[in-house]
């Protein structure tokens, strides 16, 4: 039987366990969620918080909690600092029925993924 979100695509930018937690509830009820982080190994603070989580979070046998708030979801890399890898982005953004975004104040807009930007495009 179907969820009563099927048929619905939302792109997922959130990191910490707030917004993870959101979208997986978001995939459970049927949603397609699409999941886009940064591409390659965790640098700078987002190794210190991938560090932190295997680590504090981590339960029986050492897996992060973390990564089971990932279930139902699709992944893809994407540079949005990338003019190029933004375009691809912004295909997935017309395409999309919801953006569940955390980022810190501002750093949207510098990116050009803030809802102003997206809502011209969907």
């Amino acid at each position: 039987m179907p969820g009563p979100l099927e048929g619905i695509t939302v792109l997922d930018l959130t990191r910490l366990a707030p917004g993870p937690f959101c979208t997986m509830i978001l995939g459970d009820m049927g949603a397609e969620v699409i999941r886009i982080q940064e591409p390659g190994p965790p640098t700078g603070r987002r190794a210190e918080q991938a560090g932190a989580a295997g680590t504090q979070m981590a339960g029986a046998g050492g897996v992060s909690v973390y990564n089971a708030l990932q279930r139902n979801k699709k992944s893809v890399g994407i540079n949005l600092k990338d003019p190029e890898a933004r375009e691809v982005f912004y295909k997935l953004v017309r395409k999309a029925d919801v953006v569940v975004e955390e980022l810190r104040p501002g750093v949207a807009k510098r990116l050009g993924i803030d809802y102003d930007t997206l809502k011209l495009m969907n």
